[in-house]
Formats: C-alpha cells, sequence, structure tokens
C-alpha cells in the first residue's frame, strides 16, 4: 500500500513540474523578442534563433584523426555558425551574399578579403567561405574578418579528408598513363573507367569541379541564412580582387536586369580580358552577351530560379567528360539548357584575377606582385566608379556555343556517382 502511494505521489510531482516547465518556457519565449522560425520576421533576414548562429570565435576541425575532422566537418556544415552577427556596425537586412571557393593559398585569401573590407555597403552581405583545405592559418585569417558576417562552411569530401581513399587518389586506383588492357590485367580498382583520352583520374584535378557542384547545392538548399532570401549570390574564388564599387554596381544590375533582361542568367562582375586602356566612357556599361566560360567565370551571380535551371542538367554536368566546372556549364548551355546562358557584364570589370599559381599555372606564386598589381589597378580606376546609371552596350542574343575542346579527367563512374549525391543530401 505504501508503495503504489509512493508512486502515485511521484507522478503527480512530474506532472505538476511538467506543467511548471512548459508556462516556463512559454513565458521565456515570448518575452525573447525574437523571431519564430518560418515566422515572416524571418524572411530576408539571417536567422536569430538558430542553435548555430554566433559571434564567438574558433571552430575546432583540426584536432585529432582525419575521423574526428570529418566529424568536425559535418558538425560546422550542420551548425553554420555566422560569426559577426550583432556588432554595431552589421545591423539589417541582407543585401547581397558573397560564395568563395578557398583552397590552401593564404596570402591570397587575405588579398581577396583585404579588397572586401575596402568596400562600400560590405556591412550589409553575407559572406561564405566554402573550403576544401583546413589549417589554423586559414582559421585565424577568416577568425580576424569584422567587417561583416561570416559563415565558414567545408566542402566534407575532400583529398585532405581522403589522402589514400576515393574521393583522394587511393594507392589501389589506375595510374594516369596506364593503359587499359594493361590496367585490366593489374586489376586496378578503376580499370574499367578511362577518360575520352585513355587517362585514369587524378584527384587533385577532380576535386575542384566536386568542390564547385556540391557548393552550389549546399549554399541554395541546405545554407540556413539563406531561407526566404530571393536575391543573388556570387560565386568568387580566394585569388578574386573586388573594385571599391561592386557592391552597389551589382545592385544596380539587379535592377536592370529587372528591366531590359529578365532572362539574363547570370550576372558577372569582371571578365578574364583584363582592364581596358579607355574607362570613363564605359565606367557604367553593360553588355547582354551569350556566357563564355573562357571570359565570364569571374564572380558569377545568379539567383535561385537559375540555380533550378541547371538542376534540371546535374545528371549531364556530372556526366560530362571534362574536370573544368566552368567549361561543363559551357557544355550544357549548348547541349541541354532550355536556352543558352545569356550573362550581363560590366565593360570595366569589378572583379579581377589575381591568381598566377594554382592548378592551371605552372609558375611560382608571386602574391606580393599581384597585390601591386591590383593596387594599381584600383588607383587606375578610382576616379571612374561609382557611376550614377548604367545604360546598355552591346545586346545580343544568347547562342549556345559548345566548348572548343573537351578536356577530360572525368570519366570515371565513381565520380559521377557522387558528384549526382549532392542532390540528395
Amino acid at each position: 500500500m505504501k508503495l503504489r502511494l509512493h508512486r502515485k505521489n511521484t507522478l503527480l510531482t512530474l506532472i505538476v513540474l511538467m506543467g511548471f516547465s512548459i508556462v516556463l518556457y512559454s513565458l521565456l519565449w515570448r518575452t525573447s523578442g525574437e523571431a519564430k522560425p518560418g515566422s515572416r520576421d524571418e524572411v530576408r533576414k539571417i536567422p536569430q534563433v538558430s542553435a548555430g548562429v554566433s559571434t564567438k570565435r574558433g571552430f575546432p576541425l583540426l584536432s585529432g584523426s582525419l575521423t574526428d575532422m570529418r566529424k568536425s566537418v559535418y558538425e560546422n556544415n550542420f551548425q553554420q555558425k555566422v560569426l559577426n552577427m550583432n556588432t554595431d556596425h552589421i545591423k539589417g537586412d541582407l543585401d547581397l551574399v558573397l560564395v568563395v571557393q578557398v583552397h590552401n593559398r593564404p596570402a591570397y585569401l587575405r588579398m581577396f578579403l583585404e579588397s572586401l573590407r575596402q568596400a562600400a555597403d560590405v556591412e550589409r552581405i553575407l559572406l561564405v567561405l566554402s573550403l576544401d583545405y583546413l589549417s589554423e592559418e586559414l582559421e585565424k585569417i577568416i577568425h580576424n574578418v569584422t567587417f561583416c558576417r561570416v559563415v565558414q562552411i567545408c566542402f566534407p569530401y575532400s583529398l585532405q579528408l581522403y589522402p589514400e581513399e576515393f574521393p583522394g587518389q587511393d594507392p589501389a586506383d589506375c595510374p594516369r598513363d596506364i593503359s587499359k588492357a594493361d590496367a585490366l590485367q593489374q586489376g586496378c580498382k578503376n580499370a574499367e573507367y578511362p577518360d575520352s583520352f585513355g587517362h585514369y583520374r587524378e584527384a587533385v584535378f577532380t576535386q575542384t569541379k566536386h568542390h564547385w557542384w556540391w557548393k552550389l547545392h549546399f549554399v541554395w538548399e541546405r545554407l540556413e541564412a539563406l531561407h526566404g532570401y530571393s536575391g543573388h549570390a556570387i560565386f568568387l574564388e580566394e585569388d578574386n580582387y573586388v573594385l571599391p564599387d561592386f557592391v552597389p554596381f551589382f545592385k544596380e544590375m539587379e535592377q536592370l536586369q529587372k528591366k531590359q533582361c529578365p532572362e539574363c542568367h547570370i550576372l558577372a562582375l569582371g571578365s578574364q580580358e583584363g582592364l581596358p586602356a579607355e574607362k570613363q566612357s564605359i565606367s557604367g556599361v553593360v553588355d547582354i552577351i551569350s556566357w563564355k566560360s573562357t571570359k565570364h567565370n569571374l564572380g558569377m551571380g545568379m539567383n535561385r530560379q537559375v540555380y533550378y535551371i541547371l538542376m534540371g542538367c546535374s545528371r549531364e554536368f556530372c556526366a560530362y567528360d571534362d574536370y573544368n566546372w566552368d567549361w561543363t556549364l559551357q557544355h550544357l548551355s549548348a547541349n541541354c539548357l532550355t536556352k543558352p546562358l545569356k550573362v550581363m557584364v560590366p565593360q570595366l570589370p569589378r572583379l579581377f584575377h589575381t591568381g598566377d599559381c594554382g592548378m592551371h599555372q605552372s609558375e611560382a606564386c608571386d602574391p606580393d606582385f599581384a597585390f601591386h598589381k591590383m593596387k594599381a589597378i584600383v588607383e587606375s580606376s578610382g576616379s571612374h566608379l561609382f557611376p550614377k546609371s548604367l545604360t546598355v552596350g552591346i545586346n545580343q542574343e544568347a547562342v549556345g556555343s559548345p566548348p572548343a575542346m573537351k578536356n577530360g579527367g572525368w570519366g570515371d563512374v565513381r565520380d559521377h556517382a557522387l558528384c549526382n549525391s549532392y542532390s540528395k543530401l
């Protein structure tokens, strides 16, 4: 009898405590002043109530074994900590998103961030840094950014995280230049799948295309800070350099697109053609032309609708035998999309490529030379920036021109399968 009475009293106590907790939670929620998830207060704002939002520094990504690092990368991508959320000079709605693909060239990343720091209206952007290499030096650089909101995401299938197994370079994989007959006799893992030129995959080349496509999916589908965001995301790389008026210039391009080129898929900040000698007369002039991978792969701005258009060709992107993401896009423009890609691009670029070393360059890096070169460009362009309005120069129909050649390096079905998996994450 006493035992039953004790259980009854315990049950009543638990019910009372649960009721008190619910009331207390309700009161705290109502007085917090923060938007409820999914409410209108969240639209076009960075979420304020996410567990991942933080103003603290430091992501513990580099400790422990490879397995620990992989777990840390997963946790980082899940948490999506937003730095610099509530500082006095960084407030208001999200105006523009920059997504930067970062490898392991810290000097160039510093140079890019310095150009960004000096840009007008930079406090209204969200900077998304997508890393495929982790180091204390890179983390220190990122954590020292205080002039805008920052999210760090990490490509979870990098060579650093998988150094001796796919998608890295497995020792049991076939050597690049072995013949298929010899590969089959040798019994190496991917003997059945050389590329169009008879070569086998090299992970150091396949990683960039994987990272670019994964990043595109993650930003538009998984990045919590972009829920409700209807503007553009500009896709850049760590060795880019922006001019001081790039944000207001891009916002003007958005308005011009709505009025004169709603069919423009991409708003590009620059081109590979460099700085024109004449600047004054072209400061506020943009061209509307066919997108070309060899010219318009710098500072590509696209919105969510264009992302969905590209996703309609996801399988084609992942199967096309070229390790370059931009040449693959050129192929999609000519052979898969309903309409070829059309770009709006300024005649006076607002973004430049500083990298003199990397995957396609054999020269040694010289960031000091690149910095002085960019400084000279800014000085020579300074008086021609911040035009009062934009006008259209060349205006042509987009033509779907296929790439001049196919580069190969993407014949392995494992790369195809991994690439396709990103859309199902």
